[in-house]
């Protein structure tokens, strides 16, 4: 399917569905959907925990559960479904390249290296931290290699492992945002793996007068940067959505382990059980709080609760009785968990509208764009990547 047709399919689908993926399950009692698919609604609620987690760790099968009571859903497998890029080989890496590079990391380097190919123009390395992606390519052939970053320790950083690693690798330390560092783009092959938000749209924003030679952009974190409401790239995405929305399109935890999985269930317990106490105690509908510093949540639910009480102003009573917040928490944290199953299985069809709205901005701007898979989804959910060269 062309990409502006998949764009636009998936657009109406979802348009069409904001009522199911747009409420947070942690910020209302019921869904309103839930008055819409009454059926679907007594299903996801009686699932066991079993059933529920079987159902979370495979996106198909989920998908597929939820497809039988929306059936306009069965398109989504389809519409989501993108190609891999062929995986280039790569010269071999010397003992000085790993160094200091966690494994993860280190292989989306690798995959995105070999997505890419061999690059015969300049390149710039787009808030590159350490530099570590622009060392592989320059061992890849890159012709010259720069590398921007704003924090001037990761600057220094790149520096010193590319002489390391007796790499010529020119570290520019700038905002990427500015006007300096948009000035950096033109005639470069602009490399961007994993920058965060508006670092990623900026490039894009300014393609039609920035004179970069091509783009390797695979994107994250898409809600960092967005104002009150999102401005899309492209002239026929048509959305409204804000932040909250957006971050559903991050809520994967395919690379997280067991330990971490039960560690995020209690995080929100702890948190719906506080939701649950504070109501009582004011009366009042559900409100939102600042993220908590994670060393709260290693506390008991006492502590954790008083942490977070004397934070937002909230006066606890003498006697608390703790344990059954705390079960209330636990109640919540399962009831949220079964209605965010149905929402989530929107979330790569969201991923996909963002990065689509991404590729048909630098259509316009003059660009031929591909759009595939750099890498498996179980390395990074975050695995897709837009190339671009003039047109």
């Amino acid at each position: 399917m062309e990409l502006n047709d998949r764009f636009l399919t998936l657009q109406a689908l979802l348009a069409n569905h904001a009522d199911v993926w747009r409420p947070r399950p942690f910020c209302v009692d019921t869904p309103a959907w839930a008055a819409r698919f009454e059926a679907l609604q007594a299903a996801v609620l009686a699932l066991d925990d079993g059933q529920l987690a079987g159902l979370q760790a495979d996106d198909a099968a989920g998908l597929a559960w939820v497809s039988a009571h929306l059936p306009a859903l069965a398109a989504l497998p389809a519409l989501t479904a993108v190609t891999a890029y062929e995986a280039r080989p790569l010269p071999p890496c010397d003992a000085h390249f790993d160094w200091g590079i966690p494994g993860r990391k280190r292989e989306q380097i690798e995959a995105f290296a070999a997505a890419v190919g061999p690059l015969d123009t300049p390149v710039l390395e787009w808030c590159a931290g350490k530099g570590h992606l622009g060392r592989r390519l320059a061992m890849h052939g890159a012709a010259t290699l720069t590398s921007l970053e704003i924090d001037p320790v990761l600057c220094a950083e790149s520096v010193r492992l590319a002489a390391r690693a007796r790499r010529v690798q020119h570290s520019v330390c700038a905002d990427a945002l500015s006007e300096a560092g948009q000035a950096r783009v033109n005639g470069q092959h602009v490399v961007a793996l994993h920058a965060c938000g508006e670092l990623h749209r900026s490039l894009v924003r300014g393609a039609a007068r920035g004179g970069a030679a091509g783009f390797s952009i695979a994107p994250c974190c898409y809600d960092r940067g967005v104002g009150e409401r999102y401005l899309p790239l492209s002239a026929v995405a048509s959305l409204d959505l804000d932040a909250g929305d957006l971050r559903l399109a991050l809520t994967e935890t395919v690379t997280a382990t067991g330990r971490e999985r039960r560690q995020l269930a209690q995080n929100a317990a702890y948190k719906l059980g506080f939701v649950a106490l504070r109501r009582a105690l004011e009366g009042t509908p559900y409100r939102p709080f600042r993220p908590v510093p994670a060393a709260w949540l290693r506390m008991d639910f006492e502590g954790f609760c008083r942490q977070l009480a004397a934070r937002e102003a909230v006066v606890l009573p003498g006697t608390v009785r703790w344990d059954a917040w705390l079960a209330a928490g636990w109640a919540r944290q399962a009831q949220v968990a079964r209605y965010e199953l149905v929402r989530h299985v929107f979330r790569r069809a969201l991923e996909l509208w963002l990065v689509g709205d991404l590729a048909l901005g630098l259509e316009a701007a003059g660009y031929r764009v591909r759009l595939g898979q750099f890498c498996d989804r179980g390395l990074t959910p975050r695995n897709l990547l837009v190339q671009a060269a003039r047109a």
